[in-house]
């Protein structure tokens, strides 16, 4: 116990290692040891349910959050954050370092929903990248790919689609699995649409900001060396960031129908972390799967499907 409080305190607070030595009496090199196993500990224990893939009920859950904001068939906001790495190799610093931000960071890519639940992270990308490049890298679609995501069936302004979306910035490409705001509306049916999905996007932007208030030291520059140690640190506050969220969400001002907030099934879930196994079909149905996933046409139908209930409803 003794251990665990030092770990989740250099989580919290985000101090030197060597700050706890005269209340703890524990040396800097053992605070951070512990700290390093600490971590290990939440990934091996608790990573299987709070780092997993949206399981059936996860699914219908954020379909049931989406329709009720006015986005039938939203699985949540998509965005990218940057963590200073202060210690990065002297060799690795160019590789690290993005002209916007001068220097050295590694990126998390999350999709988080209205109560803050992060149902997808992926971290590790070079922070010289863009949120495409760590798109290409991400196993977000893995599991569409593979036949293995629930199935999503929705219904926008009379029109039915077979696939979900999350909410993504202007950067992102105009695929049929997101849907991104109107830059300079014309139309006041296109102002709404633009306030409403810039106000449901901020859900990934809420979420980070509240996972840096909560703990200090992804915050703070890193100054870990190893990347393996980073990815621990940041996996383990993701961990308890939802432990939090899944404590709280009872106690949130707007709460929803509580007939998808029932006990998890753990025996059906993998952590977000693994790829798992390879496709469960033939080669060409992943071809077709793709192609339906980047249908820019599709995507600009749904848009408009968008546009039109937001205005009827709102």
């Amino acid at each position: 116990m003794h251990k665990c409080t030092v770990g989740m305190r250099m989580l919290a607070y985000g101090t030197s290692a060597d700050m706890w030595d005269e209340n703890f009496r524990i040396a800097e090199t053992t605070t951070i040891e512990c700290m390093k196993y600490f971590c290990k500990g939440v990934i091996e224990n608790f990573g299987e349910k709070y780092l997993r893939r949206p399981t059936s009920e996860d699914t219908q859950r954020l379909l049931h959050i989406g329709e009720a904001r006015g986005f039938p068939g939203m699985l949540g906001s998509l965005d990218c954050m940057h963590w200073q790495w202060k210690n990065c190799p002297v060799a690795w610093k160019g590789q690290y370092t993005r002209g916007d931000h001068k220097v050295p960071t590694i990126m998390i890519e999350a999709v988080a929903s209205q109560d803050l639940w992060i149902c997808h992270a992926f971290f590790g990308t070079a922070g010289s990248n863009n949120d495409i490049n760590v798109l290409n890298r991400s196993p977000l679609f893995t599991q569409v790919l593979q036949g293995r995501a629930p199935e999503v069936q929705f219904t926008v302004n009379g029109t039915e689609y077979n696939m979900g979306y999350y909410l993504a910035y202007g950067i992102y490409p105009e695929w049929a699995a997101f849907v991104k705001t109107i830059t300079l509306p014309q139309c006041e049916k296109d102002r709404l649409f633009a306030e409403h999905q810039d106000g449901a996007q901020k859900d990934a932007e809420r979420a980070f900001g509240v996972l840096q208030a909560r703990f200090a030291i992804i915050r703070s520059p890193a100054c870990m060396w190893q990347m393996r140690s980073l990815t621990e640190i940041m996996y383990a506050c993701v961990i308890l960031h939802n432990m939090i969220v899944e404590d709280e969400r009872d106690t949130y001002t707007v709460r929803y129908d509580h007939d998808y907030e029932s006990e998890y099934d753990q025996t059906s879930t993998a952590p977000l972390i693994g790829f798992g196994h390879g496709p469960i079909h033939g080669f060409s149905r992943v071809l077709e799967i793709e192609d339906g996933r980047r249908d820019q046409d599709m995507h600009q139908r749904l848009k408009d499907d968008l546009v039109e209930h937001i205005w009827q409803r709102f």
